[in-house]
């Protein structure tokens, strides 16, 4: 973890506070756009934000905040209580959406979804790239950077208002996009969908909020060996991996707890996992807050 101060937290739109991290011991550790960290609020709960700063400014991160009126404590805690000045740590940053080299960009964002996206344009932008972005809100006044991002790159920014236009016709955007272009969509459930369904799946690169609603067989209990300490635990059929380590003295890293950020990412040495994530777990890589197995046994590098 690095130790962090808040040194600034301003309103961005409606509901969104963008809050100013500066290093508490010297430089941060380097970013590139897509990544993310995990913010350690003191209510003890750890949340996961992508960081929509500039990469090239060592001293601080920057992350943006919606607040959800069906928060788990983490949104009403930052926007009721956190105040410059609070020591905080952060973890280091992981990227499991990093920018692709291409010669052409289409960029989707939804809402706040946008904090994912807009460092990745202007890094497009500065490598002389074609890039144009999409911002989709619901309301004008409820789209952070939307004024920012319109004055840095003119026509390269499309906002759409969907409670005066509707959304965008996707199915007509992806008629018109070249060949060879990358895209990029981070946003609700419904965007990331309507973009599934259109575009190339090799071309296509998306981020999620929530994990996708999909049917898994029946949980079946299994057995992890744990290569390093050597210690063996048995994962029950109503438990995750995640809780049956926590609660044999092994804890791993944890954030959403629903397969999204990436944070509690496990080593597999034996065995074969059940994938049930949202991140797209490497090969040899699992994520224990939701994946299972699929062998009665896996070993593991813990």
């Amino acid at each position: 973890m690095q130790q962090t101060v808040l040194d600034r937290a301003d309103p961005l739109a409606d509901d969104v506070l963008s809050l100013e991290l500066r290093g508490a011991d010297g430089p941060l550790a380097p970013w590139e756009p897509g990544a993310h960290i995990d913010l350690a609020l003191p209510n003890w709960l750890t949340r996961q934000f992508s960081l929509c700063g500039d990469p090239a400014d060592p001293e601080r991160y920057r992350v943006a905040v919606r607040h959800d009126p069906l928060s788990r404590g983490g949104s009403e805690y930052v926007h009721r209580f956190l105040r410059t000045g609070r020591p905080l740590e952060v973890s280091l940053p992981r990227n499991h959406f990093p920018l692709l080299p291409a010669p052409a960009y289409l960029f989707l964002a939804g809402g706040i979804g946008v904090t994912a996206v807009a460092p990745m344009l202007r890094a497009a932008v500065a490598a002389g790239a074609r890039a144009e972005l999409v911002y989709v809100g619901r309301s004008a006044s409820a789209m952070p950077f939307a004024d920012e991002l319109r004055a840095a790159y003119g026509e390269r920014v499309r906002t759409v208002v969907t409670a005066e236009e509707g959304r965008p016709d996707l199915a007509a955007l992806a008629a018109r996009t070249a060949p060879g272009t990358l895209v990029y969509c981070c946003g609700p459930a419904s965007m990331l969908a309507d973009a599934e369904a259109v575009f190339p799946a090799e071309r296509l690169r998306t981020e999620r909020f929530r994990p996708r609603e999909r049917e898994f067989a029946p949980a079946a209990p299994f057995e992890v060996a744990c290569a390093r300490s050597g210690r063996v635990v048995e994962v029950a059929a109503d438990e995750s991996l995640l809780d049956a380590l926590a609660y044999a003295g092994l804890p791993l890293p944890s954030g959403c707890r629903e397969g999204v950020c990436g944070s509690c990412e496990l080593a597999v040495l034996e065995g074969e996992p059940e994938h049930r994530d949202d991140v797209g777990a490497p090969a040899g890589r699992m994520y224990a807050c939701v994946s299972r197995a699929r062998s009665p046994r896996l070993v593991v590098d813990l």
